[in-house]
């Protein structure tokens, strides 16, 4: 039988979630947890693989399992023998034919900017800073630009697989967190992203933000397709995984 689960972690201290050779991974901790939990070998295949550093609060995904725990008590058994920085919040059954990368509708993601005259530690692991004050007008007037369907090669970091660079967005959005002027949050939705395309287009919104680029200038840099026209790539530590989408978006 197959199961999905929800899992929550601090990617700080991983290289990401696919299983890799050069550290921590958290397939290998959750494959290693359930199979304590199953008694055999279990393997885990994941919505995405996240990059080292990277977080997230809602990653899907599923494995087969040998016999039935009720769903309701899988994520207590599974987070007694996992670390801290990494839980199941959720699990349920699905159907045989169900796969965490492909069943998917897409993913949500926010990147998380602070800025200030000073850093701010308990911001650090989960917050890119930067000292200028941000245009958030500008950035919110640049988000606009990409949604909907568009080919983004300038959007796309080397060392990229990806045969062609059409992606959906159902919308880019920056708004304050909360009552905190100086915590920023640029939230990305969309079916299917390219190899660090959160990352750039939060480095290019910074750079509106920070007057580098101007706002009316990110169609054009879309349409270019042009990697040297976007903005940089901001470090993995400002992004978290929110939500895999389950159902038909937009």
């Amino acid at each position: 039988m197959r199961l999905a689960i929800i899992t929550e972690y601090d990617g700080t201290d991983f290289v990401g979630f696919q299983s890799q050779t050069n550290g921590r991974a958290v397939a290998d901790v959750l494959e290693k947890a359930a199979g304590e939990l199953y008694k055999q070998e279990i393997k885990i295949t994941g919505c995405s693989r996240t990059d080292a550093g990277v977080h997230a609060r809602g990653h899907l995904s599923h494995m087969d399992v040998p016999f039935e725990i009720p769903a309701e008590k899988i994520p207590l058994a599974m987070n007694a023998l996992l670390p801290d920085d990494l839980a199941v919040v959720k699990a349920f059954y699905v159907s045989d034919d169900f796969s965490a990368r492909f069943s998917n509708h897409g993913k949500r993601y926010i990147y998380r900017v602070y800025t200030g005259r000073v850093r701010h530690p308990l911001c650090s692991r989960y917050a890119y800073f930067d000292s200028y004050d941000l245009d958030i007008d500008g950035m919110k007037e640049a988000a606009s630009f990409f949604a909907g369907e568009h080919d983004f090669e300038a959007f796309c970091a080397a060392g990229s697989t990806a045969e062609n660079y059409v992606r959906r967005l159902y919308g880019v959005e920056v708004r304050i967190f909360g009552n905190d002027p100086d915590l920023i949050e640029i939230e990305v939705r969309g079916e299917a992203f390219l190899y660090n395309m959160v990352r750039i287009i939060a480095g290019t919104l910074v750079e509106v933000g920070e007057g580098k680029i101007k706002p009316s200038d990110v169609k054009d840099i879309i349409d270019s397709k042009n990697r040297k026209r976007a903005g940089r790539t901001l470090p993995a530590h400002g992004l978290t995984l929110e939500e895999v989408y389950l159902d038909p978006q937009g």
